[in-house]
């Protein structure tokens, strides 16, 4: 399902932007640096789902570009049907980041996309624009071109939210096999929070504009299907017609509007606020993969470009900075078999190819950062009326103390990057972001086993199927 929020850089304290979020999957994640990539001419990439998917689908190959770019993003390793890794989203070398966020089409679309749908599904168009755009609208032009060559493979709707440093985008693809898309123009002065993407009212008449871009067929598609009679209706709403007909979900009005009145306030909108929006419970629990909060930087050194990354979901973990100059990431931090699709019928044993996992033996020897906080959200979600607020308080602690470190270290790496120094500057970058991480790691292991001594004697283990936790919006 995911989720993703974007506020304008007139709206934050700091005059940067923000794209945050997380990915609704339950198979494992992993932190990923992507180095960009020469490709010989005529090479493909394989795209799209299997038959195996809920709305089934063939792979099929697609043009690689030649040249790639070096990103930062989370994998994971199943969505029914799609080749892993899978990915929603990220940031690149250029400041592009993005978000995939659920979208859901009408019925009538559902019930007409083909069973052979081909071409490239949500987390490849996500691939694609941190391989390839340059800025938010490359990102939303990159979507209606592949739509247009190759088709797209849907599981009932879908959405992306395209930004760069002075604008963003919110794209969604439709089902039906149609290729039908619209794309909403977000500025400086924005708000918008997608689960589900959506949009409203578009202009009916003429080309759109600069806030707006769609499908050729878009408009006259509706008006044959009778979903829209330009005589009749007084607008052209994209929810309505084409969407779920529900147009801002609860969560998504609430986060809103608390994003509107903050950003009234002398401060703004600062890097806390938004952190907030992807960690509060209302709204964040197991199914949250990951959290993610990306600085829409303007022009500077790629190695400087960075994001805020929760392992699993930020209601019981914190957000580390991770930048994308590091030459690796922690072993720790990569995939590892917890939660991996697959895993319970592999072996790490070379006697046992085809079975032998995909993960070495060397990362797997490792802890799993994933584990290890899942272990400490289930601790504080069996009561959280004792130890949620007591683990975010620590949590939000620890981000405030390491915000003005990233900072000096970001600032100490330019001048290394300024003087001609890359190397010196990478080792930098690395060493911060790996020490961040694994601070983070070790307070995970002593928290949880603090909770579990707590709640054994004070509460017992609950071995009741039905899992406790707090109410959510969503």
């Amino acid at each position: 399902m995911s989720y993703a929020i974007y506020v304008g850089k007139n709206l934050t304290e700091s005059g940067v932007g923000y794209l945050a979020g997380y990915g609704d999957e339950p198979s494992s994640h992993w932190l990923e640096i992507v180095p960009g990539a020469s490709h010989l001419s005529g090479s493909l990439m394989t795209v799209g789902v299997t038959s195996g998917a809920d709305m089934p689908g063939k792979l099929s190959e697609i043009p690689q570009a030649d040249q790639t770019a070096r990103h930062l993003r989370v994998c994971y390793s199943y969505y029914k049907g799609t080749p892993a890794p899978l990915t929603n989203g990220g940031v690149n070398e250029f400041g592009v980041a993005l978000r995939d966020v659920w979208s859901p089409s009408r019925p009538e679309l559902i019930d007409i996309t083909p069973a052979t749908q081909t071409g490239p599904n949500y987390s490849d168009l996500c691939k694609l624009i941190l391989e390839r755009a340059h800025t938010a609208r490359e990102g939303v032009e990159l979507i209606a071109r592949m739509i247009a060559e190759h088709g797209h493979v849907t599981y009932g709707g879908n959405s992306h939210l395209v930004a760069d440093a002075d604008e963003a985008w919110v794209v969604i693809e439709f089902a039906g096999g149609q290729g039908l898309w619209a794309a909403e123009r977000l500025g400086a002065n924005s708000i918008r929070v997608s689960r589900p993407g959506y949009i409203g009212d578009v202009p009916a008449e003429g080309d759109g504009g600069r806030d707006w871009l769609w499908s050729p067929n878009f408009i006259s598609f509706a008006v044959e299907q009778g979903w829209y009679d330009p005589a009749a209706d007084d607008a052209f709403n994209v929810n309505k017609v084409y969407g779920d007909g529900r147009h801002r979900w609860d969560g998504v009005a609430w986060v809103e509007e608390e994003l509107r009145a903050l950003s009234r306030r002398p401060q703004k909108i600062e890097l806390y606020d938004v952190m907030a929006f992807v960690a509060t419970e209302r709204l964040t629990g197991d199914t949250a993969g990951y959290g993610q909060v990306v600085p829409l930087f303007g022009p500077c050194h790629t190695a400087l470009r960075m994001m805020w990354h929760a392992h699993i979901g930020a209601a019981t973990a914190p957000f580390t900075p991770v930048f994308l100059g590091i030459q690796h990431v922690p072993e720790e931090f990569r995939q590892h078999r917890y939660l991996s699709d697959r895993e319970a019928q592999r072996f790490i044993d070379p006697r046992k190819h085809p079975e032998l996992s995909p993960v070495s033996r060397g990362v797997e020897s490792t802890r799993s950062a994933t584990a290890i906080f899942k272990r400490l959200q289930y601790l504080a979600f069996e009561h959280p009326e004792h130890f949620l607020a007591e683990l975010q308080a620590v949590w939000r602690g620890f981000e405030k103390r390491l915000e003005p470190k990233s900072s000096d270290i970001s600032r100490l790496a330019q001048l290394a990057l300024d003087a001609g120094e890359p190397a010196l500057a990478e080792r930098c970058l690395t060493s911060f972001t790996a020490e961040a991480l694994l601070q983070s790691l070790d307070m995970a292991e002593q928290l949880a086993r603090a909770l579990e001594i707590r709640t054994r004697n004070s509460h017992g283990i609950n071995t009741n199927v039905t899992p406790q936790g707090p109410v959510q919006i969503w």
